[in-house]
């Protein structure tokens, strides 16, 4: 398709939306309405390019692939859009004749309240990625109506507030009432068998409304349009029957507790209500998703006997899990096929990417709750439960091990192995993260099942992260390699021969200095803070969890402190400290530490003796939009979890391919990067993975630490004294007697490396020529590449072929 307007074409599209949807005229409308009305004119040509794409895919029977997640973190879509439909000039342009400037549209957009980190970051880059590719994709997740809380630090302690992201957000939703779909909770089930034929009835069932609403995402050029559909929860009728009784308040509950389920993104889970909640979420989601992939299916063939060849349907961690006992029980219930049947197709059909090696991530429902709330699904899960047993038995398995893999043991249904048994595959999503699936959390599957388990390491949008984010860095480096690696991120690659040129590297530096600049006029509008742009910019954003070790580097910059005071005529660069992190409501330690950072920084940032030298900043809120500051202005990028906790990371290859340089452990993908820049561009510290368990193994005992190295000991004290009137005992007991991510062990290499990073920083050249090099060897960690490696190894899937590449054919 076309994508193509001119600045005419743009403002007559916009007027005409203006008029027509607002009621106003150009003359009257507000940057609001403007914004709205240009979302509207583009989401149109997303439209239609969507449909021109599925109806080539379609003729060219090229399979579908069907992405289900609890999140997708798109952040904003009109630049996104506008960019990868080559529409931005033009809208500018169109715009300005309008006496509207388009980067305060960009600034009317919230971002859109879908996901929390990580997870949901990457599921976005591969919309991106797949419609890029050009392969036929949809995502499936559930439109929260708050989404991720909008953080509030009130004495440095972290307050959750709604996020209101829908009146600025939905204008890039197109309802699709005609394809609701019933989902079933509760009940009881009824069964009957008739001549060998098994009838099963759901009973006295509470039925919940789900309600699409599409979300369009281009590829570069629009080769490609991916759809992002989600799932409004709604009363399936309003129980008149009941008001009328009387039951007043019965009728309204009824109403609210469904709406309930897409209210908020992860609710709290540490009281009954909210694991109820949660597993309704996860079911809710697999449960509308898989229906609709199954009428889809149906609509142009007339069995699921080929769904194997026509669609890929991949869970993107545990929490969809349920997608395998939905289809069977589709394919059981409505469709007649027998359980060897269902089974097969089931099985080739899905796969499972896990992410994450934390025991508390890898979930487990309460068997109680499971079959008072999806008593149907429990059912099937047992059946899965004891044909597994029986092969297992057959195949000679021993008893102890079969009950480590059983998807149903110890009144608990296992997520985990549940997905690793009923899909063709597994992978990991970083090399070290592949092999700890395969040695450890999933050995004993491993060991039935080799073949099952691959790696595909993650990978980010670079069109967003380097050419929308950093647009001077993309200039200089079209400017030097040619526009290539727009389409082909390899081809950054190119810049190596530009290492040790000096004039490259000044323009390197000028650009990071004006990035450092943007960011510092932010944070002094939106939070009031002074930032020197001349300081080392050392940035550490993610959620907040101790595995990630926010405290260590906070205890760290602690020791700094002291350091200063005692030495304040020493010879110091000055570094400015940035975090970013937003912890789980529930998850009371990570607030803690959390707070600790907040009053670190006030103490720090408010004493004269050492601000003009040291300086803390905790980015509150942080979203998708902060995280396009600061990474183009990040120079150090913290990558410092203990080794064997982090499956991948993606943060790290967002700053790598900035220039950014990473300050980090030999974990999750942060092992690959080493591997493309190596030694001399990538700064080092930490205990190795077996390392880290052979401590383990002989008993570690943080007391050492503290007790044999002063600077650790210096640091603990004043922590376990406080800050600013606030206490952090839990905290320091915590790192003194258990230190669970061996923080205190790591604390001495991980100041080295400070100090080594701070002494490379002294020599510009150096620490340019180091830039420069993470931005030219980032190109394998393109979301692009890693949608090619899922499409080859795990999806076996086709790009659609464009009609001018099947002419050269």
């Amino acid at each position: 398709m076309n994508y193509k307007m001119t600045p005419a074409q743009v403002q007559s599209a916009i007027r005409e939306k203006l008029s027509h949807i607002y009621g106003v005229s150009a003359k009257n409308a507000s940057d609001d309405e403007f914004y709205k009305a240009s979302a509207l004119v583009v989401r149109d040509l997303l439209v239609r390019g969507r449909d021109e794409f599925v109806h080539e895919a379609e003729k060219q029977e090229t399979k579908q692939i069907y992405y289900l997640c609890m999140e997708f973190l798109l952040g904003r879509s009109l630049k996104n859009n506008l960019f990868n439909l080559g529409l931005e000039d033009s809208f500018r342009k169109a715009l300005s004749e309008m006496g509207v400037k388009l980067d305060n549209l960009y600034e009317q957009e919230p971002d859109a309240g879908l996901g929390n980190g990580g997870l949901g970051r990457l599921a976005a880059c591969f919309l991106d990625g797949l419609a890029t590719q050009g392969y036929p994709a949809m995502g499936y997740s559930l439109r929260y109506e708050y989404g991720i809380f909008r953080q509030k630090l009130v004495e440095g302690w972290q307050t959750e507030l709604p996020d209101f992201w829908l009146p600025g957000g939905e204008v890039w939703m197109q309802k699709v009432d005609e394809s609701a779909i019933e989902v079933h909770f509760d009940g009881y089930i009824e069964e009957q068998w008739h001549d060998h034929y098994h009838s099963v009835r759901h009973k006295n069932y509470n039925p919940v409304m789900a309600i699409p609403y599409d979300l369009y995402v281009s590829g570069m050029d629009g080769k490609g349009i991916s759809v992002l559909r989600i799932w409004r929860a709604e009363a399936n009728e309003f129980d008149m029957k009941l008001f009328n009784s009387g039951n007043y308040m019965r009728a309204m509950e009824q109403k609210a507790m469904a709406e309930t389920i897409t209210k908020v993104l992860y609710p709290e889970d540490n009281h009954y209500e909210g694991k109820s909640l949660r597993l309704a979420q996860q079911y809710f989601l697999v449960s509308a998703s898989v229906q609709d992939i199954v009428r889809r299916h149906l609509y142009t063939h007339s069995s699921l006997d080929d769904l194997p060849k026509l669609a890929a349907i991949h869970l993107n961690d545990t929490h969809p899990v349920l997608a395998i006992p939905e289809l069977m029980r589709i394919m059981l219930d409505e469709c007649g096929y027998e359980w060897d049947a269902a089974w097969d197709i089931v099985t080739r059909t899905i796969a499972y990417t896990n992410h994450t090696v934390m025991s508390e991530a890898l979930e487990c429902w309460s068997a109680d709750l499971f079959k008072s709330r999806l008593p149907r699904i429990y059912q099937i899960v047992e059946e899965i439960n004891r044909r597994f047993w029986i092969e297992m038995r057959a195949k000679g398995v021993d008893e102890g091990k079969i009950w480590r893999m059983a998807p149903l043991n110890d009144g608990y249904v296992r997520m985990a192995n549940l997905a690793v048994y009923a899909t063709h595959s597994t992978n990991g999503v970083s090399a070290l993260h592949s092999e700890i699936l395969k040695d450890s959390v999933f050995h004993d599957f491993y060991t039935e099942w080799p073949n099952k388990f691959k790696n595909v390491t993650n990978g980010i949008a670079h069109r967003r992260w380097l050419n929308q984010s950093n647009p001077e860095l993309a200039s200089l480096i079209t400017e030097l390699t040619g526009d290539g690696f727009i389409h082909d991120a390899a081809q950054l690659e190119k810049l190596m021969k530009y290492k040790d040129d000096t004039s490259v590297q000044k323009k390197l530096a000028e650009i990071k200095l004006h990035n450092k600049q943007r960011l510092a006029e932010h944070v002094k509008r939106t939070q009031g803070q002074i930032v020197d742009p001349n300081s080392i910019f050392d940035v550490q954003v993610k959620r907040l969890h101790e595995y990630k070790r926010q405290h260590m580097n906070a205890l760290h910059i602690l020791s700094v402190y002291q350091w200063l005071l005692e030495n304040p005529n020493a010879d110091y660069t000055p570094h400015t400290f940035f975090f970013g992190a937003k912890a789980a409501p529930g998850y009371y330690f990570a607030k803690e530490i959390l707070q600790f950072i907040v009053c670190l920084a006030d103490t720090i940032n408010n004493d004269p003796r050492v601000n003009q030298k040291l300086r803390v900043i905790f980015v509150e809120n942080y979203c998708v939009s902060w995280a396009e500051l600061l990474t183009p202005a990040a120079e150090i990028s913290e990558q410092i979890s203990l080794t064997g906790t982090e499956a991948s990371g993606t943060s790290n290859m967002k700053f790598m391919i900035n220039g950014a340089i990473t300050l980090g452990t030999l974990d999750g993908a942060n092992v690959e990067i080493h591997d493309a820049v190596g030694d001399d561009n990538i700064i080092l510290f930490g205990m190795t993975t077996p390392e880290v368990n052979s401590l383990r193994a002989s008993g570690y005992n943080p007391r050492n630490q503290y007790e044999h190295n002063d600077i650790i000991r210096k640091a603990m004290d004043a922590l376990g004294q406080g800050f600013n009137g606030k206490t952090f005992q839990n905290l320091h007991q915590a790192l003194l007697n258990v230190d669970q991510y061996m923080a205190l062990a790591d604390f001495a290499s991980y100041s080295h490396a400070q100090q080594k990073a701070e002494q490379l920083y002294k020599d510009q050249t150096k620490w340019n020529s180091m830039s420069l090099v993470n931005t030219a060897k980032a190109g394998i960690f393109a979301a692009d590449r890693a949608i090619r490696d899922y499409a080859n190894t795990i999806w076996l899937a086709k790009p659609v072929e464009t009609k001018a590449e099947t002419k050269k054919k």
